[in-house]
């Protein structure tokens, strides 16, 4: 008799928090593809990006499965629930795929170094374990995300399927609508983020300031970006390198500079 096929394991986590409804729908869409652990924030951590806790110590709690799910809280950054799951929670299994999300909220362009999401797509990926960071730019914790299945399932059985290369994991996002246009493989956009402090006066008589700031797109005619793909409807799917070596630079440099004692 042919021995049963050992399902693939996914290792999720996210910067929502592991009670997070975008977690929830990602573990119910993908509950009969694949043998599921969760090990998330116990709250909010978003804007993360790759921080990981070096100093105080960190716990795990063991959480309500979530469809059938093993589900844990840990008390550190997404990057220290992907690093202690890892380390404790797999009895020495390498996950086959490691997903960040549903994240509420559009990390595209500069967000992408920003992004907690990112973070576990990135700590995935530094450990050469195919990643995915899946965000949607509906921003409401509410969000209804039932109509992002298909499109999810699609892409994880690809990845699954087909892997990812050495140092390389996707960034996918959905743009906050019912309907999409299509699909866009599509580069980063140059942006930055304007008018982020906002100084207040506190009523015992010191400032204190909030992190805000406006989104600036720096190449709003440019239809091969992500940001253009998300405004015209698209899902933006951007392959992101763990190398981050200017490399025509730096063959311009090592011309000029390199010198031989």
């Amino acid at each position: 008799m042919e021995k049963e096929k050992k399902r693939p394991l996914i290792l999720i986590s996210n910067d929502d928090g592991y009670h997070s409804g975008g977690l929830r729908y990602l573990c119910e869409f993908l509950k009969d593809m694949a043998e599921i652990i969760v090990c998330a924030p116990e709250a909010a951590r978003s804007g993360f990006a790759c921080a990981f806790s070096a100093v105080p110590p960190l716990y795990l709690k063991r959480r309500k499965d979530i469809a059938g799910a093993e589900v844990w809280s840990c008390t550190g950054t997404p990057v220290d629930c992907v690093k202690l799951a890892l380390d404790q929670l797999l009895d020495g299994r390498t996950p086959d795929l490691i997903i960040g999300g549903i994240n509420h909220g559009d990390n595209s362009t500069v967000n992408t170094h920003y992004s907690g999401t990112m973070g576990v797509a990135m700590e995935g990926c530094m450990k050469y374990i195919p990643s995915i960071a899946f965000s949607s730019c509906d921003y409401n914790p509410e969000a209804n995300l039932s109509h992002l299945r298909s499109y999810v399932r699609m892409f994880v059985k690809r990845v699954l399927n087909e892997g990812m290369p050495k140092g390389i994991c996707l960034n996918i996002n959905f743009p906050r609508r019912e309907e999409f246009a299509g699909i866009k493989v599509c580069r980063m956009s140059f942006g930055r983020w304007v008018n982020e402090v906002v100084k207040e006066r506190h009523p015992h008589g010191y400032d204190f300031y909030w992190m805000v700031g406006q989104y600036q797109n720096d190449e709003p005619e440019a239809t091969d970006t992500d940001r253009w793909a998300l405004a015209n409807g698209y899902i933006s799917v951007t392959p992101t390198q763990m190398d981050v070596t200017a490399y025509s630079v730096m063959e311009r440099m090592a011309q000029e500079w390199n010198t031989e004692e």
